[in-house]
């Protein structure tokens, strides 16, 4: 029943904070500067996080790690470049990493 709840609970939250936006700005309400800005700033920053994310073992000193990561990070970035196609991009530098980490040992 606990479980229950608390997927309720998360589900309900999520729900409500996916709305409010759309709540708050709906009709002639225009959002603020810093909102916009925001909305332009966000896809950067968590894509920031993301490399650093994935780069974090092997630059803790994992060497072994570090490569794949690296040469997947460049595969991504190299795709993403010539044919600026996000979902072409990621599934290149993932199975990058995947075929580096599986046959590269």
């Amino acid at each position: 029943m606990q479980q229950l709840i608390t997927i309720a609970v998360a589900a309900a939250v999520t729900v409500v904070l996916r709305a409010l936006p759309f709540l708050v700005f709906s009709g002639k309400r225009k959002p603020p500067a810093f909102v916009l800005w925001l909305g332009g700033q966000l896809p950067r920053a968590v894509m920031a996080l993301l490399v650093i994310y994935c780069l974090k073992d092997g630059i803790a000193g994992d060497a072994p790690g570090l490569l794949p990561a690296v040469a997947a990070v460049g595969t991504t970035v190299a795709l993403h470049l010539w044919k600026k196609q996000m979902i072409l991009s990621v599934a290149g530098g993932t199975l990058c990493y995947m075929l580096l980490v599986q046959f590269a040992v």
